[in-house]
C-alpha cells in the first residue's frame, strides 16, 4: 500500500512513515506543503493520503478541495489526521469527503493497523 502524508511538521511526518514502514509494511511518500503533496500525488498516486488538518499555508481542508478539483487526484482516500479531534470537528472533516480523522499523537507500531482498517482493509495476521 502507497501512502502519501502531508504535515508541516518534520518529526511527525518521520514518526508516521517510521511507523507506516517498519510495523505496517507500506510504502511511504512524504511532503511538507500542499504544492509538494499535489505534484506527488498526481506522479505517484497513492491509495491514500494521511493529511494534517492544521497547516501554515493552507489548512487540510482546502488541500482536499484542491485535489478533489484535480481529475488526476479526485476521489483518492484522505485521512485527516489532527491534535484536537473535537466531536463537531470531526463530523465536519468527514463530511469534506475524508474516510477517517486520526488523533495526534498517534502510535507509530499501530498506525498501519489504523490505516487497514479506516479504509477497510483486512489486516494481516500476527
Amino acid at each position: 500500500m502507497k501512502i502519501l502524508i502531508l504535515d508541516d511538521e518534520p518529526d511527525i511526518r518521520y514518526l508516521a512513515a517510521l511507523g507506516l514502514e517498519r510495523f505496517g509494511g507500506m510504502t511511504v511518500r512524504e511532503a511538507a506543503t500542499a504544492d509538494e503533496a499535489i505534484e506527488i500525488a498526481r506522479v505517484d498516486v497513492p491509495d491514500v493520503i494521511l493529511l494534517d488538518v492544521v497547516m501554515p499555508s493552507a489548512d487540510g481542508p482546502a488541500v482536499l478541495e484542491r485535489l478533489n478539483e484535480d481529475p488526476a487526484t479526485a476521489g483518492l482516500p484522505v485521512i485527516f489526521m489532527t491534535a484536537s479531534p473535537a466531536e463537531t470537528d470531526i463530523e465536519r472533516l468527514l463530511a469534506l469527503g475524508a474516510v477517517a480523522v486520526l488523533s495526534k499523537p498517534f502510535d507509530p507500531v499501530t498506525l498501519g493497523d489504523e490505516v487497514r482498517a479506516a479504509l477497510g482493509v483486512e489486516l494481516p495476521p500476527k
